[in-house]
């Protein structure tokens, strides 16, 4: 039987793509080994959203061709899409696809020598339809990646990524709500819907088909018990979206809201939809709706132009909003995009200094946030045993807590309710409540 070894980078997007893929690989007769093993053919999925994706992704390509000379080097995504001759100039790959057709790679890899080299990028921006590649199976999960939508249109003056996955393209409901079915059959009780731009879903579509509807439908799933989003355009909680979605009880109370920056100046740069008055107005009618919502974020520090006043204008405006968690990400330069041109860039020091003050602050916003939940019961879904604490199980609430719990007995893929005694690192622990159980 031959061996097929992925190497994933990047996003959420990325990780359902490999599983889909590793899956055709199977039904083709493969067996799918650790990316550390010996295997017959390499398949890395690229991340360039930051110049580091790129560089992990030319690592792992030579190592890999070093565990096995005459193996098959597949590289596929986004940075493939975006420097496809680059890639193809990298030693020892022979296949390079994109962000397409990736439903064909088991084909390419048959037909391809390890002498040979074959480029199947095209022009994304051409791609019109959204490409079906279902998931049927996931080994060890107990939260399954379902993704709906793919492409952006928002353009970003940092991002490259409307450049990578094209125009947006939503996936049939039909097709989303049987994914879910079967996920279900299989023992999932948690599904994460994600995509490029998960806010544009349905817009694309002959007869538009707002997002709100699919959650509708999904919500209505018999066995199903969480629906959890990926990163959401804070544009997208309009009063009628947030209205319906506040119904939906199997929808979980974590959002990660997009922000980048607690500027209007900065903002405006970087062509975002939204301004700092207006976010504030959407997180009032979020916590409205939802008193004890997790909402994370992601900041990007040291945009060109960003000045001291600016960077502190960001700061507090994060501090304000009390996020529960952020991700910060210092700008990077990406050729192809507006901002990489952009005059004043900010000095590599002043990025690490900007950095390190917002994630002590985001380190203190997420214990504050921790804090509040000492005392009380929380149901949680448990994922698998932990590898720090002996016979502590790890899990998650719906509002994303990381608990551990102490049991004799398997707790993967069951929920149980939990009442949280301290807090220990990023973890709340706690002991389960015996008369409320769900399996």
């Amino acid at each position: 039987m031959k061996k097929v070894a992925f190497h994933t980078l990047g996003c959420k997007v990325n990780q359902y793509e490999t599983q889909a893929m590793s899956e055709l690989f199977e039904r083709a007769g493969y067996r799918v080994v650790s990316d550390s093993e010996n295997a017959d053919v390499y398949v890395i999925n690229t991340c360039t959203v930051t110049s580091t994706g790129d560089k992990k992704s030319r690592q792992f390509i030579r190592r890999a061709k070093r565990n096995n000379p005459q193996s098959i080097i597949a590289v596929v995504g986004c940075y493939s899409q975006t420097a496809s001759e680059e890639v193809a100039e990298i030693e020892g790959v022979n296949i390079v696809m994109g962000t397409n057709e990736r439903s064909k790679i088991v084909d390419y890899v048959e037909d391809c020598l390890p002498t040979e080299k074959i480029n199947t990028v095209d022009d994304i921006m051409k791609v019109k339809e959204f490409e079906e590649m279902s998931i049927q199976e996931i080994k060890g999960k107990t939260r399954a990646l379902l993704k709906i939508q793919e492409g952006c249109n928002q353009y970003c003056s940092y991002c490259i990524i409307p450049y990578a996955r094209g125009p947006i393209r939503s996936r049939k409901k039909e097709d989303i709500i049987n994914e879910v079915k079967g996920l279900v059959n299989n023992g999932f009780k948690e599904v994460i819907l994600t995509g490029i731009h998960v806010a544009s879903y349905g817009k694309d579509l002959k007869e538009p088909q707002p997002l709100l509807n699919v959650l509708k439908e999904v919500n209505g799933i018999e066995g199903l018990e969480r629906i959890r989003l990926s990163s959401l355009e804070p544009t997208l909680f309009t009063d009628s979206f947030l209205d319906g979605l506040s119904k939906l009880e199997k929808v979980c109370r974590h959002f990660h809201l997009s922000l980048q920056s607690g500027s209007d100046k900065i903002l405006r740069k970087m062509n975002r939809k939204y301004t700092t008055g207006e976010y504030r107005r959407i997180v009032h009618n979020i916590r409205k709706a939802y008193p004890e919502i997790a909402l994370t974020t992601d900041i990007i520090v040291g945009f060109p132009g960003e000045l001291d006043e600016d960077f502190q204008t960001t700061y507090g405006f994060v501090k304000e909003m009390e996020f529960s968690d952020i991700h910060v990400f210092k700008f990077s330069p990406r050729k192809g995009t507006p901002a990489a041109d952009f005059p004043q860039q900010v000095e590599g020091n002043v990025k690490h200094e900007r950095s390190e003050k917002l994630i002590e602050l985001g380190e203190k916003m997420k214990h504050q946030y921790l804090q509040r939940f000492i005392g009380r019961r929380l149901e949680v879904l448990f994922e698998n045993s932990s590898k720090d604490y002996s016979n502590y199980f790890e899990g998650l609430t719906s509002n994303y807590i990381k608990v551990l719990l102490k049991s004799e007995e398997d707790l993967e893929g069951k929920i149980r309710k939990v009442e949280m005694k301290e807090l220990v690192g990023d973890y709340l622990v706690g002991e389960e409540v015996k008369n409320k159980v769900k399996s």
